[in-house]
Order: structure tokens, then sequence, then C-alpha cells
């Protein structure tokens, strides 16, 4: 039976041409025909649908990302933008409309939606002429003028800081402190974690630095959230000495919350068309806690010129809001410390004009990088240093900038610019590898001078050092600060710079210092020199801290061996591995050969001293 083939191109739709096969090619398959889109009822249930959908969007949106309802706002904007994107999408959809490329669905957007699209418009509109308005090209002498500046003169008006007064941590260490006294609460460090944005502030006439606590994870904020956050933390930055505050009822409006009681939400709730800065955690002088919530506004077009007018005042107990426009005097920190910094940049930059910001730069100035605060009266000054734009090694002078009214002094002393200081500080101790942490600004002597703190690989403070800010080679440190300043003062003196009489202070004593004694055998013994004095590390057996002993202070130190019996004097307060010492006295010396330690009164030969049973 003969056997044929027939073949049907039609049977594989059409995709295979017999006389396109003979040249080496195939014809594309055609595309299937698009099924028609129905519409959702009529016109007018389309845009309730439309308007429902965008509604429920919106308030999905607002309760996560709680944009401020305001012009002023770059997240307003967004918010709009995302409304009518939402409202159009929906419509294509609900309409039934198939559109051919980005063309059609333009054109159907434009007819259909003609609200949103002109809303979106105007808002693009609003941008330009906010943004142009705003441009510091064009508004350079409105930016100048975003912070009163005035001079001051430093001697006059900076008074002399007493030992109970100046801050000796920095955040870093205060976050050590708290954590450690955390630690010791069973009951809380299972529980809860510390909030590591420390405010600095003063209480009850001490400057502190004082934070929240916050839940440990999303399971331990769902068994305590009834009872709220139980406590606080307070760091004295004198004793350096952490407390955990019990409150008899918890805190529920915090940054640590969730939903409704998460503070930025509270906030928004209350106050939808406001802005806010960064809220900052503070305690009145009774020790109730609040939350310190800035009104940041725009004075410079609408986007331009950031400023605070006021705060909220926000009660961490009980969420009760209130807004001031004059804050009261407890408050500390109304200003954060980047607002005045940025608006003193658009000073120095700008307050000779655009131009010669960039050409010429004839008294162009900016901050220099950090800052630090001090505690002047009842109020707490941000301290940064300013210098020439084309320079980067010293200071023409500071500012002091009041954190609560804004009010702004600067000084001009030319000297040494922060980092230079702190690496001459750190020269002093290379040997031990301690760090300086950046400095504050002290009239010691009626002389400009750096504060730093002297910290070793553990993050503890070891020894303190003073920097002349004028002549930074002119550098002391010392185990405690009245050792430090005795130095400095001294140093002072010796170049001429003050009087020998105002070398001589008061130093602190036992009833203004904290002291302790131990007694033990010294297992170790060590000695550096640091400012021409050597200073003797002496770790006794059993102890885990060496004492720090200077020679200038304590003859007796150079005489000291391993073995001695010791008593000896310290100041528990200043922290660290090395422990400053102020007196050694030897109980029972080792087995060495009797020494002589001191001269007695003359006439009277000399006072011997060996070991145990020696006359």
């Amino acid at each position: 039976m003969p056997f044929s083939f027939n073949f049907d191109p039609s049977a594989f739709g059409g995709g295979f041409n017999p006389s396109a096969a003979q040249s080496g090619g195939f014809t594309p398959p055609q595309p299937r025909p698009r099924k028609p889109r129905k519409a959702i009822g009529n016109a007018f249930t389309r845009t309730l649908l439309n308007i429902a959908v965008t509604l429920v969007f919106g308030a999905v949106y607002f309760y996560l990302e709680l944009p401020a309802l305001n012009p002023h706002a770059e997240e307003f904007y967004v918010f709009i933008f995302l409304l009518c994107a939402v409202y159009c999408v929906c419509a294509v959809f609900t309409s039934g409309f198939q559109g051919e490329g980005v063309k059609g669905y333009f054109g159907f957007v434009k007819k259909q939606c003609a609200l949103p699209f002109l809303v979106f418009l105007a808002l693009i509109a609003a941008i330009a002429v906010g943004s142009l308005t705003s441009w510091v090209v064009l508004r350079a002498g409105a930016y100048s003028r975003l912070l009163p500046l005035e001079t001051g003169d430093f001697t006059a008006e900076v008074e002399e800081i007493s030992y109970d007064q100046i801050p000796m941590l920095d955040a870093d260490s205060a976050s050590r402190l708290g954590t450690r006294k955390l630690g010791e609460l069973a009951d809380m460090v299972s529980q809860f974690e510390i909030l590591p944005t420390y405010t600095q502030i003063n209480y009850q006439g001490r400057p502190v630095r004082v934070t929240s606590l916050r839940y440990g994870d999303l399971v331990k904020w769902f068994t305590n959230r009834s009872e709220g956050l139980p406590a606080y933390i307070i760091v004295d930055m004198v004793t350096q000495e952490a407390e955990v505050v019990r409150l008899e009822e918890g805190m529920k409006y915090t940054v640590a919350e969730h939903f409704g009681r998460n503070l930025y939400r509270h906030l928004r709730f209350h106050y939808p068309t406001m802005m806010f800065d960064e809220p900052m955690f503070e305690i009145d002088e009774t020790g109730t806690p609040y939350w310190v919530c800035s009104r940041i506004v725009k004075t410079i077009g609408l986007f331009g010129g950031t400023d605070v007018k006021g705060a909220v005042l926000v009660n961490a107990i009980t969420g009760e809001c209130q807004y001031h426009e004059q804050v009261p005097n407890w408050v500390d920190r109304v200003y954060s410390a980047d607002i005045i910094i940025q608006q003193y940049d658009y000073y120095g930059m700008y307050h000779n004009g655009f131009i010669n910001s960039m050409f010429g730069q004839r008294d162009v100035t900016v901050t220099t990088d950090g800052y630090n605060y001090i505690a002047i009266g009842d109020d707490v000054y941000m301290y940064t240093g300013v210098t020439s734009v084309t320079s980067d090694e010293s200071n023409i002078g500071f500012i002091l900038s009041n954190q609560r009214t804004k009010e702004s002094r600067f000084y001009s002393i030319a000297g040494a610019e922060e980092y230079s200081a702190m690496a001459s500080a750190q020269s002093q101790v290379q040997q031990m590898r301690y760090e300086a942490t950046f400095p504050l600004l002290l009239n010691i002597a009626d002389q400009p001078t750096y504060f730093m703190t002297l910290k070793g690989q553990d993050g503890l403070v070891k020894m303190y050092a003073m920097v002349n800010v004028q002549q930074y080679d002119i550098v002391s440190t010392g185990g405690t600060v009245a050792e430090c300043e005795i130095n400095y003062r001294q140093t002072l003196a010796n170049r001429g710079l003050i009087d020998a009489g105002a070398a001589d202070i008061d130093v602190p004593n036992a009833e203004d210092v904290l002291t302790d004694t131990v007694t033990g055998v010294i297992a170790d013994i060590r000695s550096a020199v640091m400012n021409g004095t050597t200073q003797y590390f002496i770790l006794l057996e059993g102890g885990g801290d060496y004492f720090l002993v200077s020679a200038s202070d304590v003859p007796l130190a150079v005489l000291l061996n391993v073995g001695d019996r010791v008593e000896i004097s310290y100041y528990p307060a200043a922290g660290g591995v090395a422990l400053p010492a102020f007196d050694v006295k030897i109980l029972a010396a080792s087995s060495a050969p009797p020494v002589i330690v001191q001269p007695a009164e003359p006439g009277d030969g000399a006072r011997f001293l060996g070991g145990e049973g020696s006359p």
C-alpha cells in the first residue's frame, strides 16, 4: 500500500512557512487578541470605589509613616503624590481601560482623573517655586541671619567652673556605666535594655546624663507593656556614679512603644501639621520623666532655613502633651547641636555674600568637626570651635550656644584645633596608649583651656588632661581633676602666663572628694615618666586594679618593692585600672635591707624602716 504524508501548517497555528523555511527562517507567532476588560458599575460607583481605596491606602500609610501634613515638609508631597497615583491606578482597573503604551495611559489619566492630575501638576509647581525661593544662591543673606550671634569676652563672661560642675564623662563612658548598673539588677536586665541616646542636662544643680529604658524584644514588650517601663537611668558626670531610678508608675509613652503609645505616633495624632526634631528624654527637677519634642519650622521659602519654634512636652508616664512656645526653665535641650552648627556655618559662609563664599572667601569660616556640652548656671551650652575655611590646623575662635534659648556668643581666641589638642594630650601618656575624649572648654586662671579625659582600651577613664588653647604645647595630666589642675597652673606659672600666687588652689579635701583606703601586699609595681615626674603603678595581691602614685606627691613611692605590705589612700570615684592615690604608708617592708625613708627633724638623726621585727 503506498504511503503518503500530508502536512497542514495551519494545524500548528501557522507558525511554519514553507517558503520561509526555504529561505532559512520562521514566521513569528501572531499575538492573541486581548480580551476586553469590563468596567465596574457606573461612573458614580467607580468614583466612590476609587476614593474609598485611596482613603484606605492613605490611612494605612499615614499610620505607618506618620508624615506631617504641612507644605513645608518634604514627606507631605510624597504622601499626596502616592494618593494621586493610587487613585489613578485604581481608576484604570475599575473603568476597564486597556491603553496602548505610556501615551495611552497618560491620556486616560488626563481625561478621566482630572482632579488628581491637576493636584499632581500643582504640587510639582509648588516644589519648583518653593525650592527656588529657598535656594541659598538667592537667599544667602537670609541664611546668614538665622543665628543671632554676638561677640563676647571669654575671661569676663565665662567664670571658672568649680570641681563639682566639671563633666568628666563622655556619652560612651556614661553608656558603659549605665549598662553596668542595669546589669546589677536581675529583675530588670532580663527584660529591659538601655536606650543608647543619653541627654546631658542640669539636674538639681549637677550635670548628669539621663536616658530611658526600652523593651528587650517584641515578646518582652508584650509581657511588660501593661506596666510600662519601670525606671530610667541617671549618670552623674562628676562623681561617675550611675543610678537606676524606679518609678511608682511605669512610662507608657516612649520611642520603644508600639501602636498608639509609640511616641512618634502619639505626637502625630495630637499635632498632625507640626514637624518635629528627634525627641529627647529629660526629667524635671522633681524627677518626672518627659520627652522634649522640638518643633521644627522652615523660615526661608518652603524648604529652607530650618529653625526651632518652641517644643511639645510629653509626660512619659501619662502621655499628656502640651505645646510651649516658651519652654519652662527646667528644660535644657530645645535646639539640637546639629541645628546650631548648621546655622553658624550659614553665617560663616554667607555673611559677606554668596559670591564671596565661592571666590575670594574673605572672612569665610566654618565650625570644626565635633562639639561638646558644658553646664553654665542653670543651662547647658553647646561648644564648638571655629576655623577658617582654608585651614584645618587651628581655630580662630569658638562659640558657646544656649541649647534652650539659642543665645550664642563668639569668642575670638586663636589657638589649637580640638583634635590637635587631643593628640598633644595623648602624646604625654603615649606609653599608656590612652585615648583622649573630645575636649571641654574651661576657664582656668583666665586662660582658655581644653579639658579632656584619657581613656584606656577598656573604655574607662584613667587620667585627666588640660591643654592650653593658645599654646597647645602646654599640657598637664593628673590622676584626679585636682592634681591635673595643680600641675597645669604650675606649668602656666613657670611659663610666666600667670602669677605664682595664681598657681595655688584649694585642693578638695576628704569632705569634698570621695576617698578610700586599702591594705595589702604589693604584687607588682611599674613606673613611667609623665610630665617629668615618675608615676608608679602598684598592684596588690588579690586585687584587679592598679593604683597610680606620683613620686612628686608621695616621695615614699621610690622606695616601694614587691612584697611590701602597704596602706594606700586613693580616689575610688576616678575609676579605671589605675586609681589615683594620694598617700602610701608602708606597714611592713619586704626582706630587703632597711632603707632611709625620710630625714627627721634637724638634730634628731634619721628614722629607719626595715622588715618585720625591725627597730
